[in-house]
């Protein structure tokens, strides 16, 4: 069951960053929905999803308390002249309001989200963590939801003038940049997944996921706004 959740993520990736990208929330809804029902086959209970009615509350606590601290450290970075020009420097920064604001608070919460969080934090670590254990499957889930990110970081650093100025440009800084983007969405991974393990429910992680993300647009919006 481990490999056919694989299998459907692989074909949710590939279809968001080749085939339909026109399909991303289609193609995210239909994942989670796919991936957990693999799950509960697996007979993974609710709790060990992460989606028990019992630990919501909790979870909203925890999703809460990231959000807050992911505002302050992004409201820090912005009056920073060094780091403010990761905001600045973005091609998000080129949107129209209206497209930011439906990344962030559409494309995101009920995409990228929706599907990451239910896939890696729900399904793969319960699946995981019933087989090796709690440690085996917060290094396994969390590899693979940086190996999720490779397509879509071959064009980080075209999109990314900050990024492109520290790897270069070519093949060579491709390279550099996908490695990077990997490297740090693993690590970012395994403090998903403790947030899960601590809160009990997806709704921490889904809480810290939505504020990186959607906090992130608000922001780059923001910053360049300011500066124009």
């Amino acid at each position: 069951m481990v490999a056919a959740v694989v299998v459907v993520l692989v074909a949710a990736n590939v279809l968001n960053n080749r085939v339909a990208p026109g399909a991303y929330l289609v193609t995210c809804a239909a994942g989670a929905v796919l991936v957990v029902v693999l799950a509960r086959r697996d007979r993974c209970s609710w709790t060990a999803l992460g989606l028990a009615r019992a630990t919501a509350r909790r979870g909203l606590r925890w999703g809460g308390a990231a959000i807050g601290v992911v505002f302050l450290g992004y409201t820090i970075a912005a009056l920073i002249p060094a780091t403010r020009a990761a905001f600045s420097g973005d091609d998000a920064a080129r949107l129209a309001g209206s497209t930011l604001a439906w990344n962030a608070l559409v494309k995101v919460p009920l995409g990228t989200v929706l599907l990451e969080e239910t896939a890696f934090r729900g399904a793969l670590y319960a699946m995981l963590a019933r087989r090796y254990g709690v440690r085996r499957a917060i290094i396994g889930s969390s590899a693979l939801f940086g190996l999720w990110h490779v397509l879509p970081a071959l064009g980080v650093a075209r999109g990314n003038a900050a990024v492109a100025r520290i790897v270069g440009g070519g093949p060579a800084g491709t390279a550099i940049s996908v490695v990077g983007v990997v490297a740090g969405t693993a690590l970012a991974g395994v403090v998903f997944c403790e947030l899960r393990r601590r809160s009990g429910s997806l709704l921490a992680p889904m809480g810290l996921h939505w504020a990186l993300n959607g906090l992130g647009f608000a922001f780059v919006w923001a910053v360049s706004a300011a500066t124009t």
